[in-house]
């Protein structure tokens, strides 16, 4: 039995269709009449994102996060570049000394690092004199304090209109006049931390296979503090007094790689030599392993020296530019070259290449170019590289010559290829000043500032380390290996 009758039924599906048809026939005009009042109300309401109106400019910002990670990858590729050098037994012991750097200098470096070398405000100044103009010229700074910037905490507000908003904006590398980048300068005082951290890393190289452990760290917190902060802000501080001098130093030619080669030196010549040398086997136990690091070291490098146009003046924003696809550009150049260049010289001297020889050359390549990437075009790149290569190689030599335990090469590799690649981007820049003989003066000046300084500072905390404590092991604990001595622990358990 049917509730409802035919006829009931066939009524109601008519009545149904004929409502559906007015509905969908009356739709365009609702459309007409609705919808350009609901976008307009959200015209009225809806506040632009903040990249759309000029504060921060997503395309720079983004390639800073990616640099800053870039730098970071660094580290793992220089444990294994260095951990592939060493002897079985001191493998760990090699990662370990890498590796703490990151926890140490993270920690200085919020709590008064950054201040230290990038705030604007100055501890220590002198005049800089009067222009030709009668005007004067910008304090030069020693040093730089600001204690908002202690503990970060001028990056802990969320308010935009705090000074201490955390998103606020860096400026251009302008001692005057200088323009909003588009980059928070939180970003940039992170980037700034892996450079910090990764410079002592470097150091270890030298003195590997014979280092305590725990003189090794405090070593790392009283040289970040004593000697990497106000070298960093000398050169890279805006009010700097070698940078308003004119000293160029893109990516750490000498702030990184001089500052550690002369430290080395200096751990070098007032430290025991490991036992047995020069006489004693001392073989890298993988090879391979110091061929992968410097390969990771090479993809870190673009980072470390194309993220480094966050410095740029105002005139070549954007930082994610034109400057910085000339930096990438040039650091690939010069790393080719300069691998090719130290290869082809030890072919010649030792009758063979070698692939400790090619890994060391690509490195080589990559520490001469930094100074230098920003600013010479990708022609004279090549030509950097490949005297570079050569140099270093030569540099390496004269541990034979002199019979100094630079156990990784740091000296000839780091502080040989900083100071050459600081003459030379003196020699071949296009940019922001053109080189010539002025300018490389001004170069020469800037090494031998950081060379002395970082040495003379890093020999007397060496020696109070070394004459309190001790920095290096006993010869039992060298014999039996530093991974177990310091660390009890082995890296192969081959049972």
């Amino acid at each position: 039995m049917f509730l409802f009758s035919r006829p009931t039924i066939r009524r109601a599906i008519v009545v149904f269709s004929a409502v559906i048809a007015t509905v969908v026939l009356s739709l365009p005009a609702l459309a007409q009449e609705t919808v350009p009042a609901v976008a307009a109300t959200a015209a009225d309401t809806a506040a632009p994102a903040p990249h759309l109106a000029g504060t921060i400019d997503t395309g720079s910002t983004t390639w800073l996060l990616v640099s800053a990670a870039l730098v970071c990858f660094m580290m793992p590729g220089l444990a294994l570049f260095y951990g592939g050098m060493v002897r079985a037994k001191n493998v760990l012991n090699m990662f370990m000394c890498v590796m703490v750097c990151v926890p140490i200098v993270t920690i200085q470096w919020i709590a008064c690092g950054y201040s230290f070398c990038f705030a604007v405000p100055s501890a220590i100044s002198v005049s800089g004199g009067t222009a030709e103009d009668g005007s004067e010229k910008p304090a030069l700074s020693y040093l730089g304090w600001d204690s908002s910037l202690v503990m970060f905490k001028g990056f802990s507000d969320v308010s935009p209109d705090s000074p201490n908003y955390y998103g606020k904006i860096l400026t251009s590398g302008d001692t005057t006049g200088a323009a909003p980048t588009g980059v928070p300068e939180l970003l940039f005082a992170m980037f700034q931390m892996m450079f910090a951290i990764i410079t002592p890393a470097l150091i270890v190289g030298a003195i590997a296979e014979r280092v305590k452990f725990s003189a090794w760290c405090l070593f790392v917190i009283l040289w970040a503090t004593l000697v990497y902060d106000p070298v960093a802000h000398w050169v890279w501080n805006v009010n700097g007094w070698l940078f308003q001098k004119g000293v160029l130093d893109f990516a750490g030619g000498t702030v990184v790689h001089i500052l550690a080669g002369a430290s080395a030196l200096a751990l070098i010549l007032i430290l025991p030599k490991r036992h047995g040398f020069p006489k004693g086997p001392f073989l890298p136990h993988s090879i391979g392993w110091t061929l992968m690091g410097a390969g990771f070291l090479m993809v870190g490098w673009f980072g470390f020296n194309a993220g480094s146009a966050i410095a740029v003046a105002k005139d070549y924003l954007p930082v994610s530019g034109a400057v910085a696809v000339m930096a990438f550009a040039t650091t690939a150049i010069a790393g080719g070259a300069a691998t090719g260049s130290w290869m082809i010289a030890e072919w010649l001297h030792a009758g063979k290449p070698t692939a400790i020889g090619v890994a060391s050359g690509m490195v080589a390549g990559l520490v001469v170019i930094t100074p230098c990437a920003g600013h010479v075009s990708p022609g004279s790149a090549l030509i950097i590289g490949l005297i570079g290569g050569v140099a270093c190689f030569l540099g390496v030599q004269l541990k034979q010559l002199f019979k100094y335990d630079d156990s990784l090469d740091v000296v000839g590799v780091h502080g040989v290829g900083g100071a050459v690649g600081a003459v030379l981007v003196g020699y071949f820049a296009i940019r922001p000043a053109v080189g010539g003989m002025d300018q490389i003066m001004l170069q020469i000046t800037g090494i031998l500032v950081a060379a002395l300084y970082g040495f003379g500072l890093t020999a007397i905390l060496g020696l109070i380390i070394h004459k309190t404590i001790g920095f290096t092991v006993t010869e039992h604990a060298e014999e039996e290996g530093l991974d177990v001595s310091e660390h009890g622990e082995t890296a192969y358990r081959l049972n």
